[in-house]
């Protein structure tokens, strides 16, 4: 909210320069971001009248002016804007004078012809934007007067940082009534009289949809002259608050949007086709042409004001092309309307642009002053496009569905508990009676029951009211005292650990921790997730960020490719997130939201060399072996299982599904060939990812008896067909172990060697090697005969497989 110190003090003009009136609206909720004068420092510039104007001879666009600045003397000053002329009162900037920029002025020959001064434009003047020309002034500015006196360049530009729930403050009457409040100076609000009406001339409105629209109030006047110009007051006032003056009628509409927080719109008349206007819902496959230009494809979404049964505006949000007005319309319909915030809300996020006026529909405009609004719009428009032959219809003002305003009570010793000091019971009445509100205070129980203004829309709950009482009270008031409260150390459950343990691991292995969006471009998922149905967005905040991610490798690639391109070489990251799937099973819940499982993920990609360059380790790219090592790391103490697996996106005889006993956790693999080149990767990474809840629960340590007896190693060798996955072997072992008493001695079971014959013949086969401990669990050490037993166990076991001993 952007506004002049001058406009806001014709309201309430407390006894405060300017930098404690800004204090005074940051320490009571309103915080000023930003005060700047209207023009920055400059000095030696007057009102000069231009006596004559005549053209330079040696020069096809400069001019040579007389020029009287109130000195006793003529100057002659040499100007090249198009639009000097005699006759007009322009800012001259005298020989001495420092601009903008530290720009002096000095006597100057241009051209051969001495100039002794310059005629300003308003971007010489740092003002504004605007370099068409010289700055024309009224032609009743006095001459020889400072334009900073004149113009009132040293007023005040203050700039509001709103919250959203203060749309009340969106307005300078707004603002006003909260600097009443808060200093206590007369609050003076605009007169709205009634314009009497001259003529019986009315559009009627149908409200179709009570939801959308509550109250609607339009009037129409005929016989204007809308090419009059602007004032001079209206168009400053708007060009301060950083709106541009386009015409006398949008001027007006924007200035009544600024002053009082109303949004209006103005229809030409003779574009209207129907003999009424309807508001309702849009419907499937509608269109409509908005004011800037854009075609807008309708649903149900939006609300529209529709041309009999044509849409024509989108409600609350922006008037159509067709009605527009210009210069040329004599006769114009008003709307001043109330829009429900739930009917507003989101719209201009589909549309990819914002208006003021939604800005405010969003967050909530007074419903109770349509009519004295749409009167004071009427007296504005007569006061500056009336001509003799104006006709002023009667107002219209339909109401449909106006908010319910229910009392809201505030509990005196509650106030005083959350403010955390004894607030007098004398602040809390005249914080209310300054604020507008009507209350009344029930001494026996001590409560305030305050009905809420039509305009504070942000007045609902009890927290609301004591917000009210302390920020009047005042923030500064409050001491600094540090929270008390009663601490308790609580020991973390053994069989769990947290998910920042998680990310302390990966740290530890390496690993940079990412943090991505949760919604992603839907080409990652149909490309990297089996997922034919990803939850969609229905406002995206980018047409590429639309769906909302199942799996967490697409972002990592897109990190990696970014890393790429800024030369790096060795790339190790990983996230851990939520991932979102649909569900019917899940129900709402404070955490949850029904249909939407919502687990949380780690994934991790390694690119590059296995280790960084040095002397000491050959020079390798990191593989499936590398990682698989990593993710053991990660999960320890639990033991996974990785069942080879084909997985889209990755390469098929490199990949892997993770398994926890018999669930099934996550994957890990090389990106498949083709994915890599589609990213435009020179090698392919290898990429995990893991259902994190999974790893959290790990088992109790157990105690177990260290054997005296020293332990036995035995080597056993099989020949198994070469696709034979050797953790097929060790399930079978370890199955055996569980069931056969013989083998209740053996305390280790690994391989320790690979063999695949290079002979053509043989290739169907390769030979395993496992290391083999036994040791006595008792208090006898182990026989001979029960060593051999065990061996005979486990080779049962490797033969129940398939499995042949070695010869």
């Amino acid at each position: 909210m952007l506004f002049t110190e001058e406009w806001l003090r014709q309201y309430v003009n407390p006894q405060l320069n300017t930098e404690e009136l800004a204090d005074a609206l940051t320490m009571h909720g309103l915080e000023v971001e930003e005060v700047t004068t209207v023009a920055p420092p400059f000095t030696g510039v007057v009102v000069a009248k231009v006596l004559t104007c005549r053209d330079h001879e040696n020069s096809d666009h400069l001019h040579v002016c007389e020029v009287d600045a109130g000195t006793g003397e003529v100057l002659q000053i040499v100007c090249g804007a198009p639009n000097v002329r005699a006759g007009i009162k322009v800012a001259c900037a005298m020989i001495g004078a420092v601009l903008p920029g530290d720009f002096r002025i000095k006597k100057s020959k241009l051209r051969g012809v001495v100039s002794m001064g310059m005629l300003c434009s308003q971007r010489e003047l740092g003002i504004t934007e605007d370099h068409n020309g010289i700055w024309i002034l009224p032609d009743d500015a006095p001459i020889g007067v400072d334009i900073r006196e004149y113009a009132k360049l040293d007023d005040a530009r203050i700039e509001l940082k709103l919250t959203p729930n203060r749309g009340d403050a969106l307005s300078l009457i707004g603002v006003a009534r909260d600097l009443h409040a808060v200093t206590g100076a007369p609050l003076t609000l605009p007169d709205m009289p009634a314009v009497a009406s001259t003529c019986e001339c009315k559009l009627p409105v149908r409200i179709e949809a009570p939801e959308l629209c509550g109250r609607f109030s339009s009037r129409i006047i005929r016989g204007l002259n809308t090419a009059a110009p602007t004032p001079e007051w209206m168009k400053s006032r708007l060009e301060r608050a950083g709106q541009r003056s386009i015409s006398a009628l949008v001027d007006i509409s924007n200035y009544v949007m600024l002053e009082l927080g109303r949004p209006t719109h103005f229809y030409d008349l003779d574009k209207i086709e129907s003999d009424h206007l309807t508001v309702r819902w849009a419907r499937e496959g509608e269109q409509t042409t908005t004011l800037n230009g854009r075609e807008i494809a309708l649903d149900p979404y939006f609300g529209v004001i529709c041309d009999g049964d044509r849409p024509e505006c989108l409600a609350g949000i922006m008037g159509g092309e067709r009605t527009a007005i210009s210069d040329t319309t004599k006769d114009i319909f008003i709307e001043a309307a109330f829009w429900h915030q739930t009917a507003i809300q989101g719209r201009c996020r589909r549309l990819n642009f914002s208006t003021d006026a939604s800005y405010r529909y969003e967050r909530g405009v007074d419903f109770a002053t349509t009519v004295d609004h749409l009167e004071y719009i009427t007296k504005l428009v007569l006061d500056i496009c009336g001509t003799p032959e104006t006709k002023v219809g009667p107002v219209d003002d339909v109401v449909a569905n106006l908010p319910e305003r229910k009392p809201v009570s505030m509990r005196v010793d509650r106030c005083r508990k959350v403010v955390g000091i004894d607030i007098p019971l004398e602040a809390m009445h005249a914080a209310f009676t300054r604020l507008g509100f009507e209350y009344a205070y029930d001494e026996e129980k001590g409560v305030f029951t305050v009905v809420p203004p039509a305009y504070r829309f942000d007045i609902e709950i009890e927290e609301d009211l004591i917000e009210e009482v302390a920020r009047l009270h005042g923030y500064e008031k409050l001491p600094d005292r540090p929270p008390m409260a009663r601490s308790a150390m609580r020991s973390p459950a053994e069989e769990r650990r947290g998910l920042h343990a998680l990310r302390i691991e990966m740290a530890k292995l390496g690993y940079q921790e990412l943090i991505n969006f949760a919604f992603v471009p839907e080409k990652w998922e149909k490309v990297f997730s089996p997922s034919e149905n990803p939850i969609r967005l229905l406002n995206p905040i980018n047409s590429d960020l639309s769906v909302m991610r199942t799996q967490l490798v697409g972002g990592l690639v897109d990190i990696l490719k970014y890393n790429l391109n800024r030369r790096a070489d060795r790339v190790r990251v990983f996230e851990l997130a939520r991932v979102f799937f649909r569900d019917p099973e899940v129900a709402d819940g404070p955490f949850d939201v029904k249909g939407v499982r919502q687990p949380m993920h780690i994934g991790g990609l390694a690119y590059g060399p296995a280790a960084d360059m040095q002397w000491g380790v050959p020079a390798r790219q990191v593989d499936f072996y590398d990682v698989k090592g990593d993710i053991e790391r990660l999960a320890a103490p639990l033991k996974l299982r990785f069942v080879r697996e084909t997985i889209p996106a990755l390469h098929p005889g490199r990949s892997a599904g993770i398994y926890l006993g018999e669930r099934r956790i996550g994957f890990i693999g090389e990106i498949h060939p083709r994915v890599a080149r589609e990213f435009e990767l020179p090698h392919a990474p290898i990429v995990f990812e893991l259902d994190a809840e999974a790893l959290t629960s790990v088992p109790l340590p157990s105690y177990r008896v260290v054997s005296k007896f020293q332990p036995t190693h035995r080597d056993i060798a099989v020949v198994v067909p070469a696709e034979t996955e050797v953790e097929v072997l060790f399930d079978a072992v370890k199955r055996a172990s569980r069931k056969d008493p013989r083998l209740m001695c053996l305390t280790d079971f690994r391989l320790f060697d690979l063999y695949r014959p290079k002979a053509e013949a043989e290739a169907h086969e390769k030979s395993l090697a496992f290391a083999v401990e036994l040791n006595a669990r008792g208090e006898e050490a182990l026989a001979e005969e029960d060593v051999e037993a065990a061996m005979k166990a486990i080779l049962e076991a490797l033969e129940s497989t398939g499995a042949k001993l070695r010869a």
